[in-house]
């Protein structure tokens, strides 16, 4: 009977969590109109053209850009739905 190899590893396996790889990590910001979730949004995840609200430019399909929504609404769900989708640029000087 041949011997058993040891464990590779020490610790169990945790999967990698390709939403956060693909998106970054969330962030709340605070501003003086409210609390914001901060998204980023991968390059290779822009799968469409968005109209950004800083600016009225268009994020064009692949490009990097942050996704943003209300943070501190009592109507969570409406606050998801009205997410949007800003230049990088355009969140920082806004």
């Amino acid at each position: 009977m041949p011997a058993r190899r040891p464990k590779r590893r020490a610790q169990p396996h945790v999967p990698l969590d390709v939403d956060r790889l693909m998106h970054g990590v969330a962030r709340v910001e605070r501003r003086g109109s409210g609390e914001w979730h901060v998204q980023p949004m991968a390059a290779t995840s822009a799968v469409k053209d968005y109209s950004c609200p800083g600016c009225g430019g268009t994020v064009s399909q692949g490009t990097a850009h942050l996704v943003i929504w209300r943070a501190d609404s009592i109507f969570a769900d409406r606050a998801i739905e009205d997410r949007r989708h800003w230049h990088t640029g355009c969140w920082r000087a806004h």
